[in-house]
């Protein structure tokens, strides 16, 4: 296959790096992978591995014309076999872009949200529904996430559920002490992460308020933030007005967070909105650490509360408290961690989605050939 993979951008996100690693994954497999990204953010440029091409389409307005040109001219060029869109806005210009190149390549479409931001995003909504229904293949990331969206009539020629995966190889358990002690924890810390752009959506107070809480019960809570973004400020001010910024450590980003989440003894995600089936939540399981996840999107599908990780409900501070007091006796929280590294090597695998991922492409080749086919049968009758 030559299959050109186009995303809105390449901002530090799930569905970038997912984007991500199917071109990469695909192109050892031996696919021609050609990427390209809509608005000109390359922040996760370098993790790209074996593409023949990467091209920046340089848009400054939500359509620019001359974006799309470049991406008619791309695709006039390159000829793909298939071209897979992750989320909405890459599908606008992959279905415009197909059809003023003229390219009969199938379309497939990476779906990665759940409830939509804002009023402005229910409103496009109304505008992209005509593009995900002329798709030859939607891809859900999660079955919570595809239930949702099939009440609202969102579907494609094709629909399904595929979860993201890990590499397990690369998401292994190590040894979290060495690094605990160079941040500044003690032995007896519960020391409980967050792995993620500091943005308003991830909640990332909502932690700092949970740990001052706890402290205040007599659990020696402390937060590491492996990441950074616009919320660093107001984190650093609540840990400050909470009095524990010596218990609060933000990291900034990060090209490997491995060794940062290993020195964690339980990961926490309090996102409010559009975390649908998080990538960093199962890196987090992988590396046999409990998630306390908000119970959002398709947390419950990788999640078994109370086995291996809690669930909360959104934005309850008491309800992630009581998580937090749960974990605080290492034997239990070290065999909650053992079952969430069971449960990825079980569902979540990487090389698993990848061949789905392949044999989904393979197949709407065949699918766009018989409708040629039928097409071809009835006009000579």
């Amino acid at each position: 296959m030559k299959i050109l993979f186009l995303t809105g951008s390449l901002v530090h996100g799930g569905a970038e790096r997912h984007t991500i690693t199917l071109a990469n994954r695909l192109a050892e497999r031996g696919h021609e992978c050609h990427a390209a990204y809509v608005k000109n953010d390359p922040s996760q440029l370098e993790r790209y591995r074996g593409m023949a091409s990467i091209t920046c389409l340089h848009a400054d307005s939500y359509l620019d014309r001359a974006a799309l040109g470049r991406l008619k001219s791309l695709l006039t060029t390159l000829n793909p076999t298939h071209v897979l869109a992750a989320n909405a806005h890459a599908l606008f210009y992959a279905w415009l872009g197909l059809r003023l190149a003229g390219s009969p390549a199938p379309l497939a479409v990476t779906y990665h949200t759940t409830l939509p931001k804002h009023a402005k995003e229910w409103l496009q909504m109304l505008y992209y529904r005509p593009l995900f229904w002329s798709a030859d293949w939607l891809v859900y990331v999660c079955e919570a996430q595809a239930r949702y969206w099939r009440r609202r009539q969102l579907f494609a020629r094709r629909t399904g559920v595929i979860y993201n995966g890990v590499d397990l190889a690369h998401w292994t358990p190590r040894p979290a002490q060495p690094l605990r002690k160079l941040l500044g924890f003690g032995e007896a810390d519960l020391v409980v992460g967050m792995a993620a752009v500091l943005r308003p959506e991830k909640n990332p107070v909502q932690l700092v308020e949970a740990v001052a809480r706890a402290r205040a019960r007599g659990i020696p809570a402390a937060a590491l933030f492996i990441g950074d973004g616009p919320m660093r400020p107001a984190v650093e001010a609540r840990a400050a007005a909470l009095r524990v910024t010596e218990h609060v450590r933000i990291t900034g980003l990060q090209q490997d967070v491995r060794p940062l989440v290993a020195a964690c003894d339980a990961i926490a995600l309090c996102s409010t909105s559009v975390e649908t089936f998080s990538l960093a939540a199962l890196e987090a399981m992988a590396l046999a650490r409990p998630v306390v996840h908000a119970d959002i999107g398709g947390a419950a599908e990788m999640v078994r509360d109370g086995y291996n990780g809690f669930l909360f409900p959104v934005g309850d501070t008491p309800a992630l408290v009581e998580r937090l007091v749960a974990l605080k006796d290492p034997v239990p929280r070290s065999r909650m961690g053992a079952q969430a590294r069971i449960a990825v090597e079980a569902h979540f695998g990487e090389s698993t989605m990848i061949d789905r991922y392949e044999s989904g492409l393979l197949e709407l080749t065949t699918a766009r050939s018989k409708r040629g086919n039928l097409r071809s049968a009835a006009s000579a009758h």
